[in-house]
């Protein structure tokens, strides 16, 4: 999860274990780590620090090097791009949402105000993601969520 937001992603840790996921989840605070972690550069070199995500939940908002220039970097890098993208941001501009999808997002999620709501969008990502949609072996990564 690359997220800036330190309450924010203190509820999606607390939403991901309350929805009883077994999967690992990661988190960077802006675009520029997220590309050091899967890249696996500086402070993330080691693979168990940095394993493959399954899957990346992108915040839009972020400093240094904002979600939108993230998510185009990963989908112009043919080594990254089979990667999963779901926007999980407060915005709710049309404009973000059409940009997102232009630049490769695979979903575009407005970030649920209750925490209850936030559970249920991280069960129903989970579920998605890692039940229900047929994703290539190679590359995908090790079901790990970043």
């Amino acid at each position: 999860m690359a997220d800036d937001d330190e309450d924010d992603c203190m509820l999606a840790r607390e939403a991901f274990a309350e929805s009883r996921l077994a999967n690992d989840l990661h988190f960077v605070p802006d675009g520029e780590e997220l590309m050091d972690y899967l890249y696996q550069r500086g402070k993330y070199t080691a693979a168990i620090i940095a394993p493959r995500p399954g899957l990346i939940l992108l915040d839009l908002n972020m400093p240094r090097k904002d979600g939108r220039e993230a998510l185009k970097e990963i989908k112009a890098d043919p080594n990254l791009r089979q990667i999963p993208v779901v926007v999980l941001t407060t915005s709710k501009a049309e404009e973000d949402i059409y940009r997102s999808y232009d630049l490769g997002a695979n979903s575009f999620i407005t970030k649920p105000v209750t925490f209850a709501s936030l559970v249920e969008v991280m069960r129903t990502i989970g579920k998605y993601w890692f039940e229900i949609v047929e994703l290539p072996i190679e590359g995908v990564g090790d079901g790990h969520g970043l």
